[in-house]
């Protein structure tokens, strides 16, 4: 069509091709969700060695694509693919960046070249819509992986004829990943050091940050839920980065994230004993039934109240507080069961608990899929008490699944779940402010409470499974953004 969006999306992950967390999960879904809205909309990734085992069908296109690396030329093969909604899919393929076990590192910690790795992957990112003559309205950079593109384009690609006009928006998953690397390494990017080594730009304590490099340089930034946008700006969760966020605050924006209900909804979940529906319930005892079994609990937990938890295992996530409380939480006759894995003291303190209360704590070390969808379906109640949450998924999933979140107020926990009043009869979970176990247990027995009381759970369980935080709410917000970012001198 006449005048039709074009938006450049760089990520370093996205499902069905490869994956490490949720925002592998945005940049699957999104694209899809802004090409149903009339975008034209492609996406380029690193060809890892899981693209291979993903099962998605790649084509090559170009064995020849030259890339800056430094002061060299370096040759990168292209592969391409599409997402389920049809957007076309770029891979950049080098075996020795990106042909791996793991995406960014391994039990050790991060691959030592990761700076390499992925400045290669901007200028190659680059390079290809110059190859392929695609010119971006706007090239959408997620996470600290291509934070060097937004410089490029303010620097090396000024004046290309196919990108050097694209506007830039940098979007923030998690500002606990920065990708900071010794100063010593700016020149692999390419970028000269008396122009960009600044404190206004991407210097950061006598290093250099990618992270801050996307921040800084880009027309808009934005990160995955508008209290996350808020937070990130204060000491507490700024994590160094609050002085330049507060400095961008004029272009810095929140918005939440959707979810893929083609995937997480009780009413097509492949992964069930039993589908229901917000107008037929009946569904979700089997699938409680049948979680207590699978997780050898004593079968009288299906008329009791049933917690559920499916988290990586480390104090970002809370972890320390269920710790802390675990013992009074089973000391309100409920059952428990947790998937996950992490930190190796907490897993070992679950672990230590499942042998005092093998018939009502259920522990799983691990991610396994399919029981991720039996927990979310069976399970009463969902625990997040996330010390911080830029977005979560996790409650929206639960909503969908009529399991009550009981989450921290904090990020996107904050923003999808509203407090419910028994005497109004609004609101869709239960939320505490204060990071401290007190807080978390009193929030837990409120939730048991209303439990026993039929009317007022049906009540909130209906409320639960009416929200809508599907993507294509996301993707007009996104699609706005664009066209203010468009308008940005």
């Amino acid at each position: 069509m006449a005048g039709q969006m074009k938006v450049l999306f760089l990520s370093p992950e996205a499902v069905p091709f490869a994956k490490t967390g949720g925002l592998a999960d945005v940049a699957g879904a999104l694209p899809d969700a802004l090409k149903r809205l009339g975008v034209d909309v492609r996406l380029i990734l690193p060809h890892y060695r899981e693209v291979w085992t993903s099962k998605s069908k790649v084509y090559l296109i170009f064995e020849d694509l030259k890339v800056p690396f430094g002061k060299d030329l370096l040759t990168a093969r292209v592969w391409e693919s599409q997402t389920d909604g049809g957007a076309p899919v770029y891979f950049i393929k080098r075996e020795d960046m990106f042909d791996r076990p793991n995406l960014y590192g391994n039990a050790y910690g991060d691959y030592y070249d990761n700076l390499e790795r992925f400045s290669f992957f901007c200028h190659a990112a680059l390079c290809l819509a110059e190859r392929i003559s695609y010119s971006p309205d706007v090239i959408h950079c997620h996470d600290w992986q291509s934070g060097l593109v937004p410089a490029f384009i303010k620097g090396p690609y000024a004046g290309n004829s196919v990108v050097g006009q694209s506007k830039t928006i940098f979007t923030i998953h998690n500002l606990g990943y920065q990708g900071i690397f010794p100063a010593e390494k700016l020149s692999i990017t390419g970028l000269p050091k008396e122009t960009f080594f600044q404190t206004d730009g991407l210097e950061f304590w006598g290093n250099i940050s990618l992270l801050k490099s996307g921040i800084f340089y880009s027309d808009s930034v934005n990160t995955v839920s508008p209290t996350y946008a808020l937070e990130i700006q204060t000491d507490e969760y700024g994590l160094g980065m609050e002085g330049i966020l507060q400095q961008r605050k004029s272009s810095l924006h929140g918005i939440l994230n959707g979810v893929d209900y083609k995937v997480w909804n009780p009413a097509c979940d492949t992964h069930l004993k039993a589908k229901y529906t917000p107008e037929n319930i009946s569904g979700k005892n089997s699938c409680k039934e049948f979680l207590v079994k699978e997780m050898k609990l004593n079968q009288s937990l299906t008329s009791k109240p049933l917690l559920g938890m499916i988290s990586r295992l480390d104090t970002q996530k809370g972890l320390d507080l269920l710790v802390k409380v675990l013992d009074d939480i089973l000391a309100l006759d409920v059952g428990l069961v947790v998937l996950g894995s992490g930190d190796q003291s907490i897993q070992e303190a679950l672990g230590k608990a499942v042998k005092k209360n093998p018939e009502r704590f259920g522990l799983t070390i691990d991610f396994d899929e399919s029981l991720a969808h039996h927990i979310m379906a069976g399970a009463d109640m969902f625990l997040i008490p996330s010390r911080y949450e830029p977005c979560g998924l996790t409650q929206m999933y639960a909503l969908k699944y009529g399991t009550i979140p009981i989450v921290r107020n904090t990020g996107g926990l904050k923003d999808a779940i509203a407090t419910f009043n028994p005497k109004t009869g609004k609101g869709t979970g239960f939320k505490f402010t204060d990071y401290k176990p007190e807080a978390f247990l009193a929030s837990i027995r409120d939730a048991i409470n209303q439990y026993h009381k039929a009317d007022s759970w049906k009540k909130l369980r209906a409320n639960a499974m009416k929200e809508d935080f599907s993507w294509n709410r996301s993707a007009k917000s996104y699609l706005r953004l664009y066209r203010s970012t468009l308008k940005v001198k």
